[in-house]
């Protein structure tokens, strides 16, 4: 029986870098949310683990047997073997997390037909910071590298988000190397929709100096009735969230005028 889940797209509403850790990952307090739409991954039974990719930016991931979601089934036990198929429809090194939100959806698939083992949070650390998050797909507050969570509810639930990229790649590890060291402070607390306002993201200024392209997509989301806009993550996607659907779709109608070679993807938070 084949079994089917979302990788939600993650977007930082908030993200707080505090300092850089001798081990070289960097101390911070974000703010996770999840849009409705992502990567579509369908498992079905096989002898053996396989992995099959499709869609607008399957050509964008690197040999498959190196693939986060082949590495994800590698370190979950299992009896019987999962092949899996990939309909990679979120751009690639974009600050939504996708490869990491596809070994979220690898998790949740394995639970469904055989359950996790008790360490799973662990295994999925392992992956990458964001997994862990990813796999629950929750709102949520993290801290440390990012992995250790904090559920909480959210008052933006069901908020029309609009995601838009300028289709051009930004790896993490680069911006946050060049990230400039300063500690900003805290992240405020609160409900997550006072959190998300009076948050910022520390990563956008040198995302910015990496690729001026974001300044300009921050600035056509700007020029719609948002009701907030701020870049995810690392970039180099950006995201405007707005108070109708109406008014998020007819920003998507715009921007798609008057940008027509970004991507976008339209949808409404977790």
């Amino acid at each position: 029986m084949a079994f089917t889940e979302t990788a939600y797209a993650k977007i930082n509403l908030a993200l707080h870098v505090r300092r850089r850790r001798e081990d070289g990952y960097h101390e911070l307090e974000t703010l996770f949310a999840f849009v409705d739409q992502g990567d579509v991954l369908t498992a079905d039974e096989a002898v053996e683990d396989r992995l099959i990719t499709h869609g607008e930016f399957a050509d964008q991931l690197s040999d498959p047997f190196d693939n986060i979601v082949s590495k994800a089934l590698g370190v979950l036990p299992r009896a019987d073997g999962m092949a899996i198929t990939l309909d990679k429809r979120l751009p690639v090194a974009a600050g939504l997390g996708g490869g990491s939100a596809d070994a979220g959806a690898v998790f949740r698939l394995v639970e469904r037909s055989h359950g996790l083992p008790d360490d799973w949070r662990a295994r999925a650390a392992r992956l990458g910071a964001d997994v862990p998050a990813c796999v629950e797909s929750v709102t949520a507050i993290g801290r440390g590298t990012g992995t250790e969570l904090e559920p909480v509810e959210s008052d933006l639930a069901g908020m029309p988000v609009l995601l838009v990229n300028p289709r051009l790649p930004l790896a993490t590890g680069d911006v946050f190397r060049a990230w400039d060291g300063v500690d900003r402070g805290a992240m405020p607390t609160g409900p997550v929709s006072m959190i998300a306002e009076l948050g910022r993201n520390d990563l956008e200024a040198t995302a910015v100096q990496l690729c001026p392209a974001i300044r300009t997509v921050l600035s056509a989301l700007d020029r719609t009735d948002a009701h907030m806009v701020r870049m995810s993550g690392s970039g180099a996607t950006c995201f405007a969230l707005f108070r109708h659907h109406d008014v998020m779709l007819e920003a998507a109608k715009e921007i798609a005028h008057n940008h027509p070679a970004w991507w976008q993807m339209a949808g409404k938070l977790r």
